[in-house]
């Protein structure tokens, strides 16, 4: 009869003791360690100047900068769009609103803008509106440098972007001209200009037809609610906006010089590609009489700029993140060690120098209860 044969595994030891076997780092024992008041103190204050030093720096990781390059602009079939919303003093029988582009091409056939009968006058609500948006407006563009990064991380396009409608209608004709829409231009260098007369349409251009007024009826006076390229992006200011012009002259040439940039946005949530620019004014009373020949009229000249600006949000890298954080900790902890070695090494040194009575003290107490036998408990 065959006997069974028995099995047993043998335990080889755990594979975690022969990685214990290779560890170089020194470890000191509990029973080796001596606790000091001091050093607690110092412990405490370590912890605190490491947890404000590592949440500043998650705060600082996790607010994204910005950079703006700039490139030479080679789409050159894209479109211009231009958004306007003016308001001017005068009924919209005797205006004109136009394009001519260097192409000679003009408003007929990008298409039309709506022009709405008004007053001038606005509203209280709408004088409340118009006055919040031209104080800010130009807070926000004399302060743009400082205030350039809130803007772009805020998402910031407008607080005041539409007039309200009126709460009470004066009880007279209209005597003012609402021109507003946007249109699709080529992107090439124009002239969008608002004058007296309707425009006449000619195989080279166009004009203005204006024999049947007088001075009398010239009232350039306007206030621009409106006035941008491309679509609205956070972060752009429109200098133009809310902008009111009054002139007691009816013959006056208002001139706005535009250098239109293309931009192109890159955000960690959206990508969009519009257009800033920045202006110059100009305006001038016409007196043919004394050599100051022109057209009196609302003149926007724009030109378009060969750099195309890119504004990309960025944030340092995970890798520079982690580093930081280590060496903020472990150079905490580092130097608070160094210093608390020398707080100790201070007082012991003063305390055997100075106040020797009361280490002899210490030491008196410690061999008393050096010299009491331990107690060992008997089992009965």
């Amino acid at each position: 009869m065959d006997t069974e044969k028995v099995t047993m595994l043998r335990y080889r030891g755990s594979k975690l003791s022969k990685i214990k076997k290779i560890d170089i780092f020194p470890k000191i024992e509990e029973t080796f360690k001596e606790k000091s008041s001091v050093g607690g103190t110092f412990s405490v204050f370590s912890f605190i100047l490491i947890t404000w030093l590592v949440f500043l720096e998650i705060n600082y990781y996790l607010d994204s900068k910005f950079i703006f390059k700039f490139s030479p602009d080679t789409d050159f079939d894209a479109k211009l769009k231009i958004n306007v919303d003016i308001t001017v003093a005068m009924p919209c029988s005797n205006l004109g609103a136009d394009i001519l582009d260097s192409t000679n091409q003009n408003a007929y056939k990008f298409g039309s803008l709506d022009e709405e009968d008004t007053w001038f006058e606005m509203a209280p609500n709408q004088q409340i509106h118009f006055h919040n948006k031209k104080q800010f407006n130009s807070y926000v563009r004399e302060e743009y440098h400082a205030l350039k990064d809130v803007l772009w991380k805020s998402r910031f396009s407008t607080m005041f972007r539409h007039r309200p409608e009126r709460s009470t209608y004066p009880n007279r004709p209209h005597d003012a001209c609402r021109i507003h829409g946007s249109l699709i231009l080529n992107k090439v260098s124009g002239n969008f200009h608002i004058t007296a007369g309707k425009s006449l349409n000619l195989p080279r251009g166009h004009i203005h037809i204006s024999a049947f007024m007088s001075e009398r009826d010239y009232n350039f006076s306007h206030r621009i609610d409106t006035f941008s390229f491309g679509d609205s992006s956070p972060g752009i200011i429109h200098p133009l906006e809310g902008d009111e012009l009054i002139t007691h002259n009816g013959m006056t040439l208002f001139n706005y010089f535009i250098e239109v940039v293309p931009t192109n946005v890159k955000t960690f949530l959206a990508n969009v590609n519009t257009y800033q620019y920045s202006v110059k004014e100009l305006n001038r009373p016409i007196d043919h009489d004394k050599g100051s020949h022109g057209m009196p009229g609302i003149f926007f000249k724009y030109d378009m700029s060969a750099l195309k600006v890119t504004v990309s949000q960025e944030r340092d890298h995970l890798g520079m993140f982690l580093a930081r954080l280590c060496s903020i900790i472990g150079g905490i902890f580092v130097c608070s060690g160094f210093v608390n070695s020398f707080v100790q090494f201070c007082y012991n040194f003063l305390m055997c120098n100075w106040f020797p009575n009361s280490n002899e003290k210490k030491e008196l107490h410690k061999n008393i209860y050096k010299s009491v036998p331990d107690v060992v408990p008997v089992n009965l």
